[in-house]
């Protein structure tokens, strides 16, 4: 049973080379090649079949070349050329007899497969594992036929089992494990097609919620302006309030747009102690409203470079969650850390807190730990704002304790370093 044994060999050699290479493409996070790489990739199969094949006389080759020309040419429609590429690697082993029949059976063979690939890739995949499998099997029932008329001398019953089993075997175990990766790949499409129609429908869901609602106001109010009767004091306070509430749903556009692009319009020099200042005194009612005491720690200085505007509407956006985050009163701390490198900059609340779950989801698009009183905007927005400034933020929170924000900005003087460096 020496050909058995060593076509078992072969066949162990070439499941072991697909599992590699099966590995490499997960590690890649994709399981597709493109039509070159996998035409290299069975050609290399093709050799090494070949090269490690049985031959106990030098005319002879028994091997699972086979396996290679039929898988490829049905799964990916080359065919004609493993066909090639075998009668030339097969010509570097000697033109004897082998060498012939090689060119007399696998010729007609690459013409059957490239005119069954389209028929098979319409079929159902426990149609197509069976039609490989078959073919197989043919072609193992043919080789040993050429091998009675070469009179190669060898067991008949071991040639029989080896080339009706073995490569049967081997394109049954790897087409199903093609079928399988193909599936695998299918659901992973369907699933991020999925993910994308849920982001779609919960963003639209946000704008017609967040974007409805000023709208309907404004458009109350102007049906009430249109009463002739109404005094010039209470058109005035209509007005107003259209206008507010024409801002509103503008800001609400202005936030998608600052997460779908958060580059930044300008660059200039910020002081953060002073933007901070600022910061706070815009939200001081708010704090005194919640009855909120502001504690502040200053470094004495701190420069970074980024879009002041934007910079003041992330801070006024985490400032305010954590004033919120303290209905009944508590302690929000800011503090600034310079050094070389980064400028930190720290918030810590005594409110609320955020458990593991939401913390892991923070500034996820449209995810918010307010329920049905918020649409995740503001954090989105920060996220996207620290990022455009190359900056980075580090979240640290517990249940009725509070949560502290670490936010880290380069300094200008490294800025500058990191920039000559790139054009050194």
């Amino acid at each position: 049973m020496e050909i058995t044994q060593h076509l078992f060999l072969n066949l162990s050699l070439l499941i072991i080379v697909l599992f590699i290479c099966l590995i490499i493409l997960e590690k890649r996070q994709q399981f597709s090649l493109s039509r070159f790489g996998i035409t290299c990739l069975f050609i290399v199969i093709l050799w090494l079949c070949i090269q490690f094949s049985y031959n106990p006389i030098p005319s002879v080759r028994y091997d699972l070349r086979l396996i290679p020309i039929v898988l490829g040419g049905l799964y990916v429609g080359i065919g004609p050329i493993l066909v090639v590429a075998l009668i030339i690697l097969r010509s570097f082993y000697g033109l004897h007899l082998g060498f012939y029949q090689t060119i007399i059976l696998y010729l007609p063979l690459s013409i059957i497969l490239w005119k069954l690939y389209p028929w098979f890739l319409k079929q159902v995949p426990v149609r197509r594992i069976l039609v490989t499998v078959c073919i197989g099997m043919c072609l193992g029932v043919l080789t040993v036929i050429g091998m009675t008329f070469a009179n190669t001398h060898a067991n008949l019953f071991d040639a029989w089992f080896a080339y009706l089993v073995i490569p049967s075997l081997g394109i049954g175990i790897i087409s199903y494990g093609i079928e399988f990766v193909r599936k695998i790949n299918e659901m992973q499409q369907q699933l991020i097609k999925a993910e994308k129609l849920k982001a779609v429908e919960q963003m639209g869901a946000a704008i017609s919620h967040e974007i409805r609602n000023p709208l309907t106001a404004a458009s109350g109010f102007v049906q009430l302006l249109e009463d002739d009767y109404l005094s010039r004091h209470k058109r005035r306070e209509y007005l107003s309030i259209v206008k507010e509430e024409l801002f509103s749903a503008e800001r609400v556009i202005q936030d998608y747009l600052t997460f779908a692009k958060p580059s930044l319009e300008q660059f200039e020099e910020l002081n953060v102690k002073s933007e901070l200042r600022q910061i706070i005194n815009i939200l001081q009612p708010l704090a005194n409203q919640n009855s909120v005491e502001i504690i502040t720690d200053f470094s004495v200085i701190g420069f970074i470079k980024g879009d002041g505007q934007k910079f003041r509407q992330c801070f006024v956006n985490v400032l305010k969650n954590a004033i919120e985050s303290m209905p009944n009163g508590g302690y929000l701390s800011i503090s600034t850390e310079f050094s070389q490198s980064y400028v930190t900059i720290k918030v810590k609340d005594t409110g609320v807190g955020m458990s593991s779950k939401q913390l892991e989801r923070l500034g996820e698009p449209f995810y918010s730990t307010k329920g049905k009183n918020g649409t995740g905007l503001g954090m989105m927005v920060v996220y996207s704002i620290v990022r455009a400034m190359d900056g980075s933020i580090s979240v640290e929170s517990e249940m009725e304790k509070g949560t502290t924000f670490l936010f880290e900005f380069p300094t200008i003087p490294s800025i500058l370093m990191n920039e000559q460096t790139g054009r050194a």
